[in-house]
């Protein structure tokens, strides 16, 4: 980010759009002023909140970070929440109603005492939100807030907010939610500077369709991708995995019970549901790196390797490289090279794959990762390390695809090139499972869906056969 000229007055309620690695969150850190120092990067200009430098006035802006994970601080969710408004020494007997008032306000109804460990990653993100507006910042700053959250925390997080006096900078992907709220649009330049600055009206009437085609996201404009055609004789594919009476948790004690899901070659699954039912949970199983609590999980025909059934979690992580690729919720769960290039490389070489070197450079291409070949991944966007991680679970050509909210963090160009993968690897007789929150991506890869819900059994819907 650089070259950005900007003024924010008290009380503005700011949507800020740009393509990824534009350096929205970047913006958002120095607002916040949590930067660092010349050691962590070169600045240039100033930044000021207040007419003081910002990185001066920390407590005075409030930031929910993109990582749900980074934002939690202590083991059980009242603390958590109480952390920041013991910092800015808030008189004890304030502290735990503004506590409860901001669970409340977010939709979190569980005890204060409930451990934060056992959250899932969309109630994670509930509960940052929560410990920033109970410290009632000046600047409020949310860095895709609602992108892991089901509609209705999505709904309750926007009525949280919109019920907020204070100053608003928000990066959010799911732009039609937002539009009513916020009174002026700014749209960040990738080479620096920024590109459109006004009311919705001005900035989406006048320029929607060039700010589309640029990769941001605008209200209405839903991407779409092909899909290859099932011939009547093709059908559905041979079975590749098959889950019966399974039961998953996040611990020892199961959120879902009784799953009945057959994965098939050439199909793309899609898993949804509220937060906290299990989504993930189920992902780690499917994916082979962990056991049903319950019931049984077991692989079948060309994924078996033509053996009798076996049950994914007993295999060695070697042998699923080929069978089942896997992308987690949080990317640097999976990085382990110092370079994006020698990430994408370790699957393929582990394989011995004779055409290691030209997968790799295929994969940069597709998903716009080849100016950052030698950066350290931990160094890139939250969308530039989701697709990283999708490219390097593609890398090994796996049978079966386990992706654990796929298009997080990405813009509308990005998107549609990650989806076009995943579709292209279904359409040539892979098979995917997706957990998502992502309608769009509902849409297009939503071949069969598996609803997860609290109360009663999963619900298998399977969407009309392609012509």
């Amino acid at each position: 980010m650089a070259g950005v000229d900007l003024v924010l007055e008290p009380g503005e309620r700011v949507l800020l759009l740009g393509p990824s690695g534009a350096g929205k969150s970047t913006l958002l850190g120095g607002l916040a002023g949590i930067l660092g120092d010349e050691e962590d990067g070169e600045e240039t200009g100033t930044l000021t909140l207040d007419g003081q430098l910002a990185a001066s006035q920390r407590g005075r802006a409030g930031l929910v970070l993109q990582d749900p994970d980074a934002n939690t601080i202590l083991p059980a969710l009242g603390d958590d929440v109480a952390f920041g408004l013991e910092n800015l020494a808030v008189p004890r007997e304030e502290i735990w109603p503004r506590v409860r008032a901001a669970l409340d306000a977010v939709g979190l109804t569980y005890p204060l005492d409930r451990p934060t460990a056992h959250l899932s990653g969309g109630e994670r993100q509930r509960l940052a939100i929560a410990g920033v507006l109970a410290m009632e910042p000046g600047l409020l700053l949310l860095d895709e807030p609602t992108a892991n959250l089901d509609h209705a925390g999505a709904d309750e997080v926007r009525r949280a907010v919109a019920a907020t006096s204070t100053t608003l900078v928000i990066v959010d992907h799911r732009v039609d939610q937002w539009i009513d709220l916020v009174d002026r649009v700014l749209v960040l330049e990738p080479g620096g500077g920024i590109t459109a600055d006004g009311s919705p009206a001005e900035v989406f009437d006048s320029r929607g369709a060039a700010l589309a085609a640029a990769g941001v996201w605008v209200p209405g404009a839903r991407p779409q991708i092909e899909r290859a055609g099932r011939t009547a004789d093709h059908g559905l594919g041979d079975v590749l995995l098959e889950a019966d009476g399974a039961a998953v948790g996040h611990g020892p004690t199961p959120v879902q019970r009784g799953i009945d899901l057959t994965i098939r070659a050439g199909v793309s699954t899609v898993i949804t549901g509220l937060n906290g039912t299990g989504k993930s949970a189920l992902a780690v199983a499917l994916a082979g790196l962990a056991a049903p609590l319950a019931g049984t999980l077991t692989a079948r025909g060309v994924l078996a390797h033509g053996t009798a059934r076996v049950q994914p979690h007993r295999w060695r992580s070697r042998e699923l490289l080929t069978r089942i690729g896997t992308v987690f919720q949080r990317p640097e769960h999976q990085f382990v090279a110092r370079s994006v290039r020698e990430e994408l490389a370790v699957g393929p070489r582990l394989t011995r794959a004779a055409d290691a070197d030209a997968r790799v450079d295929a994969l940069l291409e597709r998903l716009r990762l080849t100016h950052l070949a030698d950066a350290h991944p931990y160094t890139l966007s939250g969308g530039e390390q989701r697709r990283l991680s999708v490219a390097t679970a593609l890398a090994t050509a796996p049978a079966v695809l386990v992706l654990d909210e796929p298009t997080f963090g990405q813009d509308r160009t990005t998107w549609t090139e990650l989806a076009a993968l995943v579709a292209a690897h279904v359409d040539g007789g892979g098979a995917a499972v997706s957990v998502t929150h992502d309608d769009d991506y509902v849409r297009v890869l939503g071949d069969e869906r598996l609803h997860l819900s609290r109360d009663g059994a999963p619900v298998l819907d399977r969407a009309e056969v392609r012509a």
